[in-house]
Parts: C-alpha cells; sequence; structure tokens
C-alpha cells in the first residue's frame, strides 16, 4: 500500500502530524505571517535555484504559494499577483 506522508498546508514540506512544519509556525505554534513566509520562501528558492534572480524567485514564490491551502485565499497573496 502507497500512504502518501502528510504535507504542510504553508510549504508542502513532509511532516508527521498537525497542518503546518516548525520552518512555517512561531515559537507558539501560529503560522508566521504572509510577508516573512514569503520571504523565507524566496531566499529557499534563491538558495536551491540561484539563476533566475530575486525577481524570478519571487515570481515563482508566489505561484506557489497560491497552491498552498494556507495561503491561496490570502489577500496579500491576491494582491501581489494582482501585480504580476
Amino acid at each position: 500500500m502507497n500512504e502518501s506522508k502528510p504535507t504542510c498546508e504553508s510549504c508542502s514540506m513532509p511532516i508527521e502530524s498537525g497542518p503546518y512544519c516548525p520552518h512555517c509556525v512561531d515559537e507558539r505554534g501560529v503560522l508566521q505571517p504572509f510577508e516573512e513566509r514569503l520571504e523565507r520562501m524566496v531566499q529557499w528558492t534563491l538558495h536551491n535555484q540561484p539563476d533566475p534572480g530575486e525577481a524570478e524567485a519571487l515570481r515563482q514564490t508566489l505561484h506557489f504559494m497560491k497552491t498552498m491551502p494556507a495561503w491561496k485565499d490570502h489577500p496579500d497573496l491576491r494582491a501581489r499577483l494582482s501585480q504580476d
């Protein structure tokens, strides 16, 4: 049987339980604010794909975030994507 592991609703990282991974929450276990997660995810993208540059990393991250349950309906994400 091929059971899929649950993934973080913010970044899609595999998790054991709960909706979010330790990288996406603060010390109380609350999802970090949108702008903080966006910046950290852009930095992760740049670390793993340095060639596209910051503007492209931002664009890729925003489009990725719109697929994630934690962010897909977030007003700040919608506003950022409308500027894209």
